[in-house]
């Protein structure tokens, strides 16, 4: 059983680390051609390509600039306790013992934009570049066209060694960066939804938190086959068989 959850616009690289521990990103090389051509834009230019303001314009456009390998603990740091966004609260990495983290390098995938795939301890340097950012780059239009198959071929190669299944927890627009067609596995996509005015629904904030929860309890329970994944019941949820079918596994709370 594989997981895969998206990456996080924030970012946190103050705070102490609770381990020494880390890895180098697989596709480096990638993320390295995708920083020369980067690294070309000016400010505004990357305030237009992502839609920001130009006061994180001037920080990104800082930060291509200043992105350089070869990467150590100290000009980077762990993909998941860099990562400061809802997932990553649910995740909760800081928490984790040695023994989680060498699960959690076996069992969980961040999909990024930039480094096509991490693990939880592969060392990166910060940036920002959503995966459907449309940077037209020397590969194709936009970054979909960068990556290709190779993040598909590298959960293939994943999967090939476990069990064949691949829980969904990134969001749409990450997940469209692996080829279904391609991707030979089962996929498992989790949902979460809250009570609210008389119904299920799913609520953005809460729905991306339970994302990082459920990692944090297959992590923290040793959790290899996707069926025990039923069983998630932090902060209240539970699992729905009702609303459920083989490939949508829905998991329910009451009002917050």
């Amino acid at each position: 059983m594989l997981m895969v959850i998206s990456p996080a616009k924030n970012l946190d690289y103050e705070s102490e680390l609770p381990t020494s521990k880390h890895s180098q990103p697989d596709f480096l090389d990638d993320a390295c051609e995708l920083i020369d051509q980067l690294k070309a834009l000016e400010p505004h230019q990357v305030s237009n390509l992502m839609g920001i303001s130009d006061k994180l314009g001037q920080l990104n456009a800082e930060r291509f600039q200043s992105w350089h390998t070869p990467f150590t603990p100290d000009n980077a740091r762990p993909a998941a306790l860099a990562f400061n966004g809802d997932v990553y609260t649910g995740l909760d990495a800081r928490s984790f013992s040695d023994k989680e983290f060498e699960f959690a390098q076996r069992h969980l995938r961040i999909l990024s934009g930039l480094y096509g795939i991490l693990r939880p301890l592969d060392l990166m340097q910060p940036y920002r570049l959503e995966m459907g950012t449309r940077f037209e780059n020397r590969r194709g239009k936009d970054l979909y066209a960068f990556w290709g198959s190779r993040i598909t071929d590298e959960l293939n190669r994943l999967l090939k060694a476990d069990d064949g299944v691949l829980i969904n927890l990134a969001s749409n627009e990450y997940f469209k960066s692996v080829r279904k067609k391609e991707l030979d596995a089962s996929i498992i996509t989790p949902q979460f939804k809250d009570w609210k005015n008389g119904q299920y629904k799913m609520i953005s904030f809460y729905a991306k938190k339970a994302r990082g929860l459920m990692c944090r309890y297959a992590i923290q329970n040793g959790i290899t086959k996707a069926e025990d994944l039923k069983g998630f019941n932090l902060d209240g949820y539970y699992f729905s068989a009702e609303q459920s079918d083989d490939k949508t596994w829905t998991f329910l709370r009451e009002g917050q």
